[in-house]
Order: C-alpha cells, then structure tokens, then sequence
C-alpha cells in the first residue's frame, strides 16, 4: 500500500494548484479518497469528531443493497426459466445469444448458476451503463465547479438499476440515470442538497417518457409469454382480483412473494432481502427506523380503512395490508428509498409523519388510480416535497416549547 500511496502523492503534484492538470483535481482527488483516508484532519475545538463520513455512510448502504442486488440476478434468470419452461420463448438478444450459443447453457430454473448467469447478463449491462452515465456527470460537474467529487452517486448508482425492468433498452438507461442525477441533484448544489432522490427521480422520468419499457407485462420477464400464460407481475394480478384476501399471511402465494420468486423489477422483488437490509441500516443507524415505522403504521390503517369500505367494481380494496407490503416495490422503497438522509424529514418525530405520508400515500396511489398498480415511487417523491415543510413545524414547536421553558 506504501508503493501505491508514493505513486499517488508523485502523481498529485500534477494535479495541485499550479500543476500542468489542476482542473482535473476533482478527479484525482476522488481516486484517492476511495483508496485512502484523506490526509486533512479536523483542529480546534469547535467541531464534533465522528468516524463516519460521507463515505463510510454510502458503503454501509451499499453493503446493505448487497443481497437485493445478488437476488436480482439469480431471479432474472429464474423468472426467464420458468417462463420458458412454461412454453415461452425466449427473446432474441445478445443476453439470450451469449448464454445459450457461446456459454452453451440450458434455460433451466433448476440450475442456480445457469439463474445466476442469464439473469447477470441482463443486469450487469444497466449497471454499468448507469454508472458510466453517472459518474461521468458527477467528474464533469465537479470540474466545472471547481469543488471535489463526492460519493453521492455510488448509492444512486446501485438504486436506480434496481428499480428497473431486466429488459429496458441500455440507451433509455442513460437517459434516465442522466435526468436523475442534473435533475434531481445538480440543479439543487448536488449531494446533500437536493430535495428529490435522485434514483426515484430518474425512474420516474423513465416511467413518464418511455411507458412501453417499463410498465405493463411484457417488461419484466426476459421470455416471450405463450398463449394464455400471463407475465403480469403480482400488483398486476391484484389489481385484476385473484382473491388475495384468501391468502394470509404464511400461504404458499405470499411466501413465494415474501421470498421474491416473482416477477418484476430487478431487486425489489424479495422483501425477505429487504428486511435484512432494513436490518444492516437500522443496527449502523444508517437508515431511520422511525421513518420504516411510519410507512408501516400508515399502509396498515390505509389498507384497513380501504378493506372496511370495500368495493364492488375495484379489486384493490379488498387487498389486506400483508399483500401490499410484499408485492411491487413496498418493501424496496421502505428500507432504501424513503430513509434517503437528504431528501426525507430530519427531525425525529418529523421522519414518523413523513413515514405515516408515504405509507398512506402509497395504498392510495395503489388502489384509488386503477390506471397505475404501483405507488411507492411516486408517494415517496411526493412527500419528498413535503419534508422541509414537516421539518419546519417541528421545528418552530421546539423553539416555543423553549422559549416557554426558559421564561418560566
């Protein structure tokens, strides 16, 4: 490591002020952040000490999205077995191509490796699309700015590939990642100062502009369906009435949907894995589990305030809050999306109203808009707005509660 840290403070020289490559230092300076502990210590006695940085903070999430991540390409390749086995046929693409021709593979769901390696084939490419996209916007913004490059992108980076259909085009990728990081983050001062999440924020603007990839059937499984076989994911059978409410909690259904045997975006299908990342972040005190709390208590009285009324012509009413935080992208969203430091509420009891928000909205965005199954995406960037807001009045109530203190 000595040998590396002298090739790097030789090569710094350049990149210094006054150096032949000066503009460029955002980026050797991020290189050597990631290698090395940055050499500028923190004098005085005016500051806070604390081990954790913003670094060792986007790692821990990282760690934490680990087992999602496996998961999702064990069960890309699983869901396109299954499928094929079924009678579909699979689709004519490079994935498709490389792993039955040049692997020489057999799409079989009973072998793991074989699940591992065509579903890797599908997502490897959008996550290095993504990233490639990403960090060239961090290092350009960074250099036209004049400031260091900071880890903000690395969780984003895991995120939006996640939260996407095995079968988007690469190209629509680098849209998306593009809208979601300028958007989402730069326009706002960039990392720690931005208002929406910027995966959400790009997903969204996928979903808005490129509809067809990215919503429906046919998206989510890499097999065309044979007649009279569905590829719907499970929000989709719902919202067509397949009798969830028969189904409890323990069923063979919802445990193939606890599990994430299931159709639908590449790492939100398992909410077991969510739970062990909900875990990770809670015991690290990464992620807020005052603001887990809240999703949960606001699906569980939305779903039961729903199912009591009831509704003849809308299936959705009748799905028990157990289903809702197993299928489409609930669980993901939860444990990953709505803890975001920045964009969600920063005071205590601000994170369980902000929470409660989303739990409500979600059901219903889910049950009362028939035209679209899923809400975790768009209840979360709409109480994104609101998280200042929420902030503020806790705020402004400590300080009276003080003030009243103190006069007394």
């Amino acid at each position: 490591m000595k040998f590396l840290r002298d090739i790097l403070d030789k090569q710094g020289k350049l990149f210094e002020k006054g150096g032949k490559l000066e503009k460029l230092y955002p980026l050797y300076e991020a290189n050597d952040t990631v290698l090395f502990t940055p050499g500028h210590v923190t004098r005085g006695n005016t500051h806070v000490r604390d081990a954790l940085d913003l670094k060792r903070m986007m790692i821990t999430v990282v760690v934490a999205l680990i087992p999602c991540v496996i998961w999702g390409m064990y069960n890309v390749g699983y869901v396109a077995h299954d499928a094929i086995g079924a009678g579909g046929t699979p689709l004519d693409t490079w994935q498709t191509w490389m792993y039955r021709d040049i692997l020489g593979m057999a799409f079989d769901k009973a072998n793991i490796l074989g699940n591992f390696v065509h579903g890797a084939l599908y997502f490897l490419p959008i996550f290095i699309a993504t990233f490639a996209t990403g960090g060239a916007i961090e290092v350009g913004n960074s250099i036209i700015r004049g400031h260091e490059v900071n880890e903000g992108f690395l969780v984003t980076g895991f995120l939006l590939p996640l939260t996407l259909p095995p079968t988007i085009p690469l190209w629509q990728v680098v849209m998306g990642t593009a809208f979601g990081v300028l958007i989402g983050k730069e326009v706002f001062g960039g990392t720690g100062m931005n208002v929406l999440n910027p995966a959400l924020t790009g997903r969204a603007f996928l979903f808005f502009a490129y509809p067809a990839q990215i919503s429906g059937d046919k998206p989510w499984i890499a097999a065309l369906m044979p007649d009279g076989q569905s590829g719907a994911t499970w929000l989709a059978k719902a919202a067509a009435g397949d009798g969830f409410a028969a189904n409890p909690i323990g069923s063979e259904p919802w445990m193939q949907s606890f599990l994430g045997l299931e159709a639908g975006s590449i790492g939100e299908t398992s909410a077991l894995l969510c739970l062990v990342g909900a875990i990770v972040l809670i015991v690290t005190q990464i992620g807020s589990w005052r603001t887990m709390l809240g999703v949960v208590i606001g699906t569980v009285v939305m779903s039961f305030l729903l199912n009591v009324i009831g509704s003849e012509t809308n299936p959705m009413f009748n799905v028990p809050f157990w289903w809702h935080m197993v299928i489409g992208s609930w669980a993901f969203g939860t444990v990953f999306m709505a803890t975001d430091p920045v964009s969600s509420a920063f005071t205590e009891n601000g994170k369980l109203l902000y929470g409660f928000g989303i739990g409500v909205m979600v059901i219903l965005i889910r049950v009362v808009n028939p035209a679209y199954p899923e809400g975790m995406m768009l209840a979360i960037l709409f109480m994104n707005m609101f998280a200042p807001l929420i902030d503020h009045f806790f705020v402004q109530a400590n300080i009276k509660r003080r003030m009243a203190r103190n006069a007394a």
